[in-house]
């Protein structure tokens, strides 16, 4: 699919945005392994969201899903159901990463997959750490690589520094710590998304952070929640830029999470300055909620690294955008976990937003933008990558002539409204 994208002035208005991803998977995993009904409401139903349902009903959940409202039932910690054909994790990264830990902890044998982008992301250093604990791994790459086979079982409580700070690497070791006798502990060098120990606690597990440290007692019992999902502020950032960008604009987004390991995205839009506002904060679902208003201002360039960068990984194809109509130059480092996402998103930023007139040099963690030019428009390719492809669309908002993107049907996997809801913006 191709999707074009051209300047039509100010965007103006009010608008939601899907459900958070992050946590619609954790809120369904954890519904299959606690007693008793889940109802997840406000569910993401995104294609990766949708995978991890799919390989839950493969494991004998039973799930009713109409749209954004999910029901599971709870099977427990042991009442998984060994699959019988290979579990298919789509192009989900968090799918795989955190079955990985569920089935470590299961006493049968299970097969995991994904599409070819989703083969070729490094899941080592998930099976490393499940090894130590007892679970046994076979794939390519010596287990690095999907297809990964999985022969689970009792584990053992572990402590474990990561190399790097991944909330998909400690959800996964969380979640194998839930079968573990004694206490798990990660810590990771930078605090990365807290999601799954917000929401573990919700379900009745003892789980206590420190810092960059968590703790998880093994095998609580788990009881079914009612969870409503917060807008997901990756999804919003697209519009929150958008608004930072063109001139005129005011858009408000309704009912995001802003949970403080997901913020960064609006400390960076501040510092550049952006005219950025949060509306009538609140708690849901034991995550911070607020209405967020953006109105553009003179955007300056900035340095992004160290603390900030898993804050806000997910959001640094758009905040290039954005960059490059700030004065000056921006740098990002520190950023060396985007060259293993859906695509190399450092080599795709810098060689997708020249095709369409953007200066952008590539460093090994990272990309240097020449702010304060003009974009000539043109084409280019998401290269099957969703914030890919929305960044692209973003960028065209400020273009000289229109924007076409190249395998844009991959929006889906998180926003499959973007097209509509921008058109809507642009009146």
């Amino acid at each position: 699919m191709k999707l074009f994208v051209e300047a039509k002035g100010a965007l103006r208005g009010e608008i939601t945005v899907p459900g958070d991803k992050s946590v619609s998977h954790r809120a369904a995993i954890l519904g299959a392994l606690a007693e008793g009904e889940t109802v997840i409401c406000g569910f993401l139903p995104g294609e990766d969201c949708l995978a991890t349902l799919r390989c839950l009903r493969q494991l004998g959940v039973e799930i009713a899903a109409d749209g954004s409202e999910v029901r599971i039932k709870g099977a427990g910690l042991y009442g998984l159901a060994e699959p019988d054909n290979v579990l298919d994790c789509g192009n989900s990264g968090t799918t795989a990463r955190l079955l990985l830990g569920v089935l470590a902890g299961q006493p049968f044998f299970s097969v995991l997959t994904g599409d070819a982008s989703l083969c070729g992301r490094p899941m080592g250093r998930v099976t490393g750490p499940l090894q130590e604990m007892g679970a046994r791994f076979w794939g390519r790459e010596g287990g690095n690589l999907l297809p990964l086979a999985v022969q689970g079982g009792t584990l053992t409580a572990v402590t474990y520094r990561t190399p790097v700070a991944s909330a998909q690497l400690k959800s996964a070791l969380l979640l194998a710590g839930l079968f573990a006798r004694g206490e798990t502990v990660v810590t990771e060098p930078e605090q990365s998304r807290d999601h799954t120990e917000r929401m573990l606690a919700a379900f009745g597990a003892e789980v206590a952070a420190s810092g960059t440290t968590v703790r998880l007692v093994g095998r609580p019992k788990l009881t079914g929640q009612v969870i409503d999902v917060p807008g997901d502020i990756s999804s919003a950032a697209f519009f929150l830029v958008a608004a930072a960008i063109v001139p005129g604009s005011e858009v408000l987004v309704r009912n995001v999470g802003v949970n403080p390991s997901r913020t960064g995205i609006l400390d960076v839009l501040q510092q550049m300055g952006a005219r950025v506002e949060l509306l009538n904060p609140r708690s849901a679902g034991g995550e911070p909620v607020a209405d967020i208003l953006v109105r553009p201002g003179e955007l300056r360039g900035v340095e992004i690294g160290g603390p900030l960068i898993p804050r806000l990984i997910d959001e640094l194809p758009v905040l290039a955008v954005a960059a490059l109509f700030a004065a000056g130059r921006t740098v990002v480092r520190d950023a060396r976990e985007l060259r293993v996402k859906e695509t190399d998103r450092i080599a795709a930023v810098a060689e997708e937003l020249a095709k369409i007139g953007g200066v952008v040099t590539t460093t090994e963690d990272g990309f240097v933008i020449e702010g304060g030019r003009q974009l000539a428009g043109g084409t280019a390719d998401s290269r099957h990558d969703h914030r890919m492809a929305m960044a692209l669309a973003v960028a065209g908002l400020r273009a000289k002539a229109p924007v076409c993107i190249d395998n844009a049907e991959c929006m889906d996997v998180s926003f499959p409204a973007f097209a509509a809801t921008l058109a809507r913006l642009q009146g």
